[in-house]
């Protein structure tokens, strides 16, 4: 899966300096944007510090990360995602300490999306960290998703349900609407959010400034992305951030990964990786999670083999997984009594993601299966790790059991109404005898 890249930054239609900065590191595979706020230049000068501060703590532990690979983790993820939150950190305290000795930069600040590239050539693994409101973008598959949240303002009223998207530039709150609530060097610490992720053939990714996504089209960026000599994209996205106003300086990174002709299915590991996310989002149970979101429960899946006839679990064994069929057949049973058969994208199990009780079936498989696992531990993590995430969850596990109990009273209501009517007809067949 071959790399290729360009950039471009331009200072927009209504300012006079440009406070954007951009970072690339091809060795490295480091791509990063930072935008500047403070005026009197200060803003340049604390995203120019970040930037480089950014790429210089990773640059010192490259060791680390060229041991990194997902088929011989000799390296976690986790040791990577370190890597660049305490890079970020680095920065910020830098940018602070430069602030308070010099009087005409108090208060300057820059945001920070940084995209590192880990892995063997043929299974790649994407590593964020980010701070404020510049954005990562991955358009997959013909579809876009922002990979980052806005540390913004805005963002929190419309995430709180103060405010709808389409509302905000007729609110009051407009006049705060390029006020973001982190930012890299305006305290000497910063909170930094940081995720991972698998690559796959044929992903295109744009890390940019609020300049340039303000003017941009969810439904067109998978295009404009992939559309000819990835050197004439940048330049084009700014032509179309100015052609819009240019109300902002505008800084976009755009990389490809592999060429245009890549498999509807990517095979082998990335296959997996591509099947294991169509299947989770088609589940009830995770319809309310965003791409990222899903991302994030696939990094807690486990994925098991089983061929014909392979128990998977026993009635009355204690249970700590959620099971989810990816391929082939899933049999279950009571008591040696077949109870369901299920298919791809079906889960069970799923009791013991909250429960510690034993299983009340038999799980075997009926062909050659492959199945998604999702560990209670893991499932306890992430919920405690992403509050936003873990409503959700929790709240899609409550309607899955309450769909589930409305089914069963449904047919134990047929049962007993089906019993009653037999009773009825015998006594009746009994009198006429």
């Amino acid at each position: 899966m071959e790399l290729t890249f360009a950039a471009a930054t331009d200072v927009g239609r209504q300012r006079t300096h440009n406070e954007d900065n951009f970072l690339i590191d091809k060795k490295l595979r480091l791509f990063m944007v930072a935008d500047g706020m403070g005026g009197h230049a200060a803003g340049e000068v604390a995203s120019s510090i970040a930037v480089h501060e950014i790429r210089d703590a990773i640059y010192n532990n490259r060791d680390l990360i060229e041991r990194y690979r997902v088929d011989e983790p000799t390296v976690q993820p986790i040791e990577i995602l370190q890597i660049l939150e305490h890079a970020i950190q680095a920065a910020c305290t830098t940018v602070f300490n430069r602030a308070q000795a010099e009087q005409d930069k108090r208060g300057m600040g820059t945001t920070a999306s940084v995209l590192l590239i880990g892995g063997a050539p043929d299974h790649l693994r994407g590593f964020i960290a980010h701070v404020g409101d510049s954005r990562v973008y991955l358009a997959r598959q013909a579809q876009c998703h922002q990979l980052t949240e806005d540390h913004s303002l805005m963002n929190e009223l419309v995430r709180r349900g103060k405010l709808k998207r389409d509302q905000i530039d007729n609110s009051p709150y407009k006049q705060f609407k390029n006020a973001v609530t982190r930012a890299v060097g305006v305290y000497a610490s910063v909170e930094v959010d940081t995720f991972d992720f698998d690559i796959l053939p044929g992903d295109r990714f744009l890390l940019c400034t609020d300049g340039l996504y303000a003017y941009l089209d969810d439904t067109t960026l998978p295009d404009l992305l992939s559309t000819g000599d990835v050197k004439e994209v940048p330049p084009a996205l700014v032509t179309l951030a100015n052609g819009g106003g240019g109300h902002d300086n505008i800084t976009g990174i755009v990389i490809r990964v592999g060429d245009d002709a890549q498999p509807a299915v990517p095979p082998g590991k990335a296959g997996e990786v591509s099947l294991k996310l169509e299947v989770l989002k088609a589940m009830q149970m995770f319809r309310y999670l965003s791409y990222k979101e899903l991302v994030r429960v696939m990094n807690i899946t486990e994925t098991a083999d089983f061929g014909a006839d392979d128990a998977i679990f026993h009635e009355g064994a204690q249970g700590d997984a959620m099971y989810v069929v990816m391929s082939g057949m899933v049999r279950l049973s009571k008591a040696g009594i077949p109870v369901a058969e299920l298919g791809k994208g079906q889960h069970f199990g799923e009791m013991s993601l909250v429960d510690r009780s034993v299983r009340s079936l038999t799980a075997t498989a009926a062909e050659t299966a492959r199945l998604a696992v999702i560990k209670r531990k893991d499932f306890y993590d992430i919920i405690k790790k992403e509050p936003a995430l873990a409503v959700k969850l929790l709240w899609s596990f409550v309607q899955v059991l309450g769909a589930r109990l409305r089914k069963t009273t449904s047919d134990l209501s047929d049962a007993l109404h089906g019993d009653r009517h037999g009773l009825d007809t015998t006594s009746e067949n009994l009198f006429q005898d």
